[in-house]
């Protein structure tokens, strides 16, 4: 019998889908059994009351997270440990890292297409994976020639709320507007959207608000809807369990990392408008993301403005940064994406939602523009179920 200590506050949906993935992999394999302590245990007893309770259930491995406290008592045990979010870059413990300048390069990349020129993050001063998120994003934004704009702060609680969420509300305040805020995850994008109601900033005209993990039940209870990066939650769960596994079997103990990546953006209303002060090129760009699964033709963009098809062209390309063709095909390919990984339909099914004639063509398309051909595609990034 496997016996695996969890001490993680399974409130957040990262947590839920990492710990889905390992019980996922111990449910494949059998012959698993996890063990709980509650917050309180460590208070009661301290670290020598929880070494004691580890010796006596035999425990073979550890699944926790820095908030539970102070871990390093852990390392004593000489058994694996695997901490789901950390403070500290130490090489002791196994953990979730890498692939953080992929997430903040991925969040610049979609704020830039919709022709954002200043760009924000706001960030967990108490961790490493956040701290990693903004370099990426800021030396994304450095590439592109955007203003950037850094805010930190402690998890916010009702503790110390009263001080920091004035700190953070004259932040918001100044800065430039539209602006497009990429935080750190979704809790922290959702402590922005509640901040911005408070003192009259609107979202997503003003603030163009991004979060990380893709926690539904968070995004939604924002409003608007929070967008967000959707990462390889459950995966990551997955692939520590089968690392774990193979650790004790062996009779081994030694770190390893796990690559947390970034999949795609799954986007609601917080990041809905594209930041243009030209109301032709605003008006082609609601007529193309409202009609994205049909055949767009530049001919018929043309009917919609009093502009020669020339005019039209040069307009887009220089509010946007790129053709009206290839705007239209980014947008087809996102859609795309999001098909092949959230539903179960066929490529000749998706083609035809997308005003394309033939899979084949899909197939050509999709390739060329993201490297994948799309069944790899749903393969390497549908949720494990």
């Amino acid at each position: 019998m496997i016996k695996i200590l969890v001490l993680i506050d399974s409130s957040t949906g990262f947590s839920r889908s990492f710990l889905s993935g390992i019980i996922k992999y111990a449910n494949e394999r059998g012959n698993w059994s996890f063990y709980r302590l509650p917050t309180y245990y460590k208070v009661l007893y301290g670290e020598k009351g929880i070494i004691q309770k580890i010796k006596e259930w035999q425990i073979n491995a550890v699944v926790a997270q820095w908030e539970y406290g102070e871990i390093q008592f852990l390392k004593e045990l000489n058994i694996p440990v695997f901490l789901q979010n950390y403070k500290k870059d130490e090489d002791w413990f196994s953990k979730i890292a890498g692939n953080y300048d992929e997430v903040g390069a991925m969040a610049a990349n979609f704020f830039f297409q919709k022709g954002y020129v200043n760009f924000a993050f706001y960030g967990d001063k108490e961790f490493f994976w956040s701290k990693g998120r903004a370099k990426g994003y800021k030396r994304e934004v450095e590439k592109l020639n955007g203003n950037f704009f850094y805010f930190e702060s402690e998890y916010l609680t009702n503790s110390h709320w009263s001080h920091d969420h004035i700190e953070l509300s004259k932040w918001l305040k100044e800065l430039p507007k539209p602006v497009a805020l990429f935080a750190c995850d979704d809790y922290f994008a959702l402590q922005v959207s509640e901040i911005c109601k408070i003192i009259n900033i609107l979202i997503p005209e003003q603030i163009s608000l991004l979060g990380v993990d893709n926690d539904e039940f968070i995004c939604n209870l924002s409003y608007p809807p929070i967008s967000s990066i959707v990462t390889n939650d459950e995966e990551i769960g997955y692939n520590t369990g089968e690392i774990l596994h193979r650790l004790i079997l062996n009779n081994e103990n030694y770190s390893f990392i796990i690559s947390k990546k970034p999949l795609r953006i799954e986007e609601r209303r917080s990041t809905e408008k594209y930041n243009t002060s030209d109301e032709y090129v605003t008006k082609i760009i609601e007529f193309i993301e409202k009609h994205i699964t049909t055949k767009i033709s530049i001919e018929q963009l043309t009917e919609l403005v009093p502009l020669s098809r020339r005019s039209l062209e040069n307009r887009f390309k220089k509010e946007m940064g790129i053709t009206i063709y290839q705007f239209i095909l980014d947008r087809k390919v996102d859609y795309i994406s999001k098909e092949l990984v959230t539903t179960n339909k066929n490529l000749l099914e998706i083609a035809i939602d997308v005003g394309y004639n033939d899979a084949r063509q899909i197939f050509r398309v999709f390739k060329k523009n993201t490297g994948y051909t799309p069944s790899n595609y749903r393969k390497k990034f549908t949720k494990k179920s």
